[in-house]
């Protein structure tokens, strides 16, 4: 057989059709299809961050109520958390109760809601004036008692007197700083609310130094707050009703 014969007879192979080439996609178009564009493992990392941070938050609310109740004097970690606690107001008076955000600051604080006025270990009460500039602030009535939910706490008051009630049901001791915390409203060695200006502070009219957050309430303790231009007489003493 010839040559041109025996390449005839030869099977002719077809070529292999040409593989498909995907265009290569442009990151922002993956980013708007939703596709991440980093490493899974990113992503997991960020969000054992994000567990991690809720659960500090958490532990941390509960290290500072155990810190601050039992009669024991609460840490001064404890104490400086009490302004970042949400609601709490660093602004100019006046400063109405604040229940917004109330039942969130509570557990912080080491507070707890009472069923009304029963099953009392502990009833007695302090009083409270504030002066910015020699003018009376009010304390309000219902810090602490949130009428819409039907509630009241250990620390409150019930009129604009600024008698603060403090009532338990065990054998605690209650901070300055506890109270002004629930009522919303800055307070530090510098500072309550928006007014910084040479706050001094007193009880039973003798100058008081140091944090007065830290100020561990007392049966009819008369403390006054003094910021600016003082009045023309620190009170040394209140009038309490009979009973209180």
């Amino acid at each position: 057989m010839g040559t041109l014969a025996r390449a005839v007879a030869k099977k002719v192979r077809t070529p292999p059709p040409p593989r498909r080439v995907q265009a290569p996609q442009r990151r922002e178009t993956r980013r708007a299809a939703g596709v991440p564009t980093r490493s899974p493992w990113f992503y997991a990392g960020a969000g054992g961050a994000v567990v991690a941070a809720i659960a500090a938050v958490v532990i941390g609310a509960i290290l500072i109520k155990n810190s601050s109740g039992g009669g024991s004097k609460p840490s001064a970690a404890a104490v400086a958390a009490y302004n970042k606690l949400p609601g709490v107001r660093r602004t100019k008076a006046p400063w109405p109760p604040e229940y917004a955000t109330l039942a969130d600051r509570l557990l912080p604080l080491g507070l707890t809601t009472l069923p009304g006025h029963v099953g009392l270990v502990e009833h007695y009460h302090a009083h409270l004036d504030i002066f910015v500039n020699g003018k009376h602030i009010t304390v309000p009535k219902w810090v602490g008692i949130n009428v819409g939910a039907g509630y009241l706490t250990e620390l409150h008051t019930h009129d604009t007197r600024g008698v603060v009630h403090i009532e338990a049901q065990k054998q605690e001791s209650f901070n300055l700083g506890q109270f002004f915390a629930e009522w919303a409203v800055f307070l530090d060695s510098r500072c309550i609310g928006a007014y910084c200006n040479g706050l001094k502070w007193y009880v039973d009219g003798k100058q008081q130094t140091g944090d007065p957050q830290k100020h561990v309430l007392k049966a009819h303790d008369e403390i006054a707050i003094v910021v600016g231009k003082p009045p023309k007489k620190i009170p040394s003493s209140y009038a309490f009703l009979a009973g209180e």
